[in-house]
């Protein structure tokens, strides 16, 4: 097992002076998600590991991001690739040591950015020193009330305590064998049998993770991201559900152990840890919730700081789904004071290249469907690429904080191929597995090279702890570097505009402008932008809830007042073809090929329905008419 702290420096280390004084810095923030296994492979072994994240950290900060999120990295036996931790405090050999999560922290404080840690409160590995010593002095162990150890149903307690599946597949619970060697208990695992969920009914569990966050938070990180933020209270007596088939991996689904109400005691507690210390410490809750409206109330102002927009990870390819689920997540944020946040793929999901180039399930607004996040199919990776890229200039528009999964920026496609001997997600290998192929997202990203493993490891030809496919030397970092049609480039161009734009990150809204079917368009203002007059209902404006839409009053003028904004719009055409309508300004980033003018007005299918989806040049002559691609998003200067 890794050393311990008492064995490295303390990093008082932190980001540069004007960053630091930006408490609320998390508002507005890019942050990038970092598989650690799967990003950069220091020692040639390989498996990525810390020294390698730390040595790319530099392509981290020109790619603009403002925070790097690490997946586990604890000591663990890898049961579930490190969200079963055996020692909270240690680093597992495979990543490296302790001094070097102390030197990655340091460095990347050095290039401005910050560092998110994951903690896994919900469980812990089966190899934990308390569940160890649970199981060695038997029923009656005092260590035993940190866990859910329950006698069997049955005569002899042959059967599960209750009906409750693991997310994983199968039951929720494993016997246990006595010290004697006889039948003995049943634990609780909401995941794989090798993570014990906690008790958090019992007061050492909340004394020791109090102690975890300080001890991180000690050695200088930023923030936690918080895995299986809604799973940590159970109901009491732990009810039976009644029936199968209770819970997929992502399910929002109501239960009797995911988002009980006392998991807001919890984090009010953690709350108050964070605010002791400096520079604006967070805490980002995954939390998967039946609304978005019960999700923001783990951000209520004592709780906790952002929580993944799921809801938004799964919307559909389609205007009218992705306009109510911004419309709603706006509102929801906006009532508890909190930033929105948009994400499109992390480690639990198929990479959404994939996911959109595959059919899109048909949107009823009277039952909205999530779309699927587990997907074997490659689909049309040309759609998927092109629908990605849009996606990503649509997200990146939206007010509050955008999340990255290492290699979207890279276009990268899931690998939807895997053989099956390779495959190491543990619920693959459940006879009643659910959502088992997560290992095709998790595939090591290519850096440069023309064969494997494209420079993840020190060596040509070396090693990769899972393959990686022989079409991946086009779009490694070091091919698509410079190359101004690239996805990289992409991201790193829209990432800069959202940083130096005056309208784009925080907010609290946007304004919905009249657009042809199958496209959005909406404004984001500048918080300097606002005239006299701006909030009348002289404007023609409706006011919903984050959002607002605007009714023929055009870009340059409200409530028929002329005035000057540095504003934005941004449009995205959804449908399968070209669509034309008035240019709302001067064209900064697209995502796909330039809007083209459109000279002949004939050309337009509908004139009057395009004439009303743009707005008037700022000067009040008529927009010139242009062509947007299909599947394209485009941000507008106005």
């Amino acid at each position: 097992m890794s050393q311990h702290l008492a064995d490295a420096p303390r990093s008082a280390a932190a980001p540069d002076a004007e960053a630091a004084e930006r408490g609320d810095w998390w508002r507005d923030a890019v942050i990038y998600q970092v598989y650690p296994r799967s990003f950069a492979d220091g020692d040639g072994d390989g498996m990525g590991d810390l020294p390698g994240v730390t040595a790319r950290l530099p392509y981290l900060r020109d790619l603009g991001v403002d925070a790097v999120w690490l997946s586990p990295f604890y000591a663990s036996p890898q049961a579930d690739a490190g969200y079963d931790v055996a020692d909270y405090r240690a680093v597992d050999p495979v990543f490296g040591h302790l001094t070097d999560a102390d030197e990655l922290v340091r460095a990347a404080h050095a290039l401005g950015l910050r560092i998110i840690v994951d903690l896994v409160p919900n469980h812990c590995s089966d190899q934990h020193a308390w569940f160890k010593r649970a199981l060695r002095e038997g029923p009656g162990s005092p260590l035993r009330d940190r866990f859910h150890f329950r006698p069997g149903k049955g005569e002899r307690g042959e059967l599960p305590p209750n009906d409750w599946e693991s997310v994983f597949g199968g039951p929720a619970w494993t016997r246990t064998v006595d010290p004697d060697g006889g039948c003995g208990e049943w634990y609780l695992h909401l995941f794989a049998p090798e993570q014990p969920d906690f008790n958090w009914d019992h007061p050492a569990v909340h004394d020791e993770f109090r102690s975890v966050l300080r001890f991180w938070l000690d050695l200088g990180a930023d923030g936690f991201r918080v895995d299986v933020a809604h799973g940590l209270i159970k109901a009491a007596g732990l009810p039976d559900i009644g029936h199968t088939e209770q819970l997929s991996l992502l399910s929002t689904s109501a239960t009797p152990y995911f988002d009980q109400d006392g998991v807001h005691a919890i984090y009010r507690d953690w709350r108050r840890v964070l605010d002791e210390y400096p520079g604006g410490r967070i805490a980002v809750a995954e939390a998967w919730t039946p609304t978005i409206e019960r999700a923001a109330r783990y951000l209520r102002p004592d709780e906790l700081h952002q929580a993944f927009n799921f809801e938004y990870l799964t919307t559909p390819w389609d205007p009218r789904a992705l306009r109510r689920v911004i419309d709603t997540s706006l509102a929801a944020m906006n009532a508890v004071g909190a930033p929105a946040t948009w994400v499109l793929s992390n480690h639990d999901v198929t990479r959404h290249a994939t996911r959109f180039g595959n059919p899109v399930p048909p949107f009823d607004p009277a039952r909205p469907v999530a779309a699927p996040t587990q997907l074997r199919e490659a689909g049309d990776r040309a759609l998927g690429l092109r629908r990605a890229r849009a996606a990503t200039l649509l997200m990146l528009a939206l007010p509050g904080s955008a999340y990255l999964y290492q290699g979207e920026e890279l276009g990268l496609p899931d690998v939807t191929d895997l053989p099956d001997e390779v495959r190491q997600d543990p619920s693959f290998f459940r006879a009643a597995g659910q959502d088992g192929f997560r290992d095709g997202c998790r595939v090591p990203i290519p850096w440069s090279g023309t064969e494997p493993p494209y420079g993840f490891g020190p060596q040509a030809g070396g090693p990769s702890w899972l393959p990686q496919p022989d079409s991946w030397a086009g779009l490694s970092v070091e091919a698509q570097t410079g190359d101004p049609e690239s996805t990289l480039e992409l991201y790193r161009a829209a990432i800069a505009l959202r940083r130096e734009h005056p309208a784009l990150g925080a907010g609290t809204e946007v304004v919905w402008l009249d657009a042809p079917e199958g496209v959005l368009a909406f404004r984001r203002d500048s918080p300097d932008s606002r005239a006299i007059g701006d909030g009348a209902d002289s404007s023609g404006s409706r006011q919903s809830g984050g959002s607002r839409d605007i009714k023929a009053s055009g870009v340059g003028k409200v409530g028929g007042s002329r005035r000057e904004r540095r504003g934005l719009v941004c449009t995205v055409n959804l449908t399968g073809e070209a669509v034309t309508l008035p240019a709302p300004g001067r064209e900064l980033l697209t995502s796909g090929a330039p809007a083209v003018a459109v000279s002949d007005a004939s050309a337009v299918s509908d004139a009057s329905a395009a004439a009303s989806a743009g707005c008037p040049a700022p000067g009040g002559d008529a927009a010139p008419l242009v062509a947007i691609a299909a599947d394209t998003a485009v941000w507008w200067a106005i």
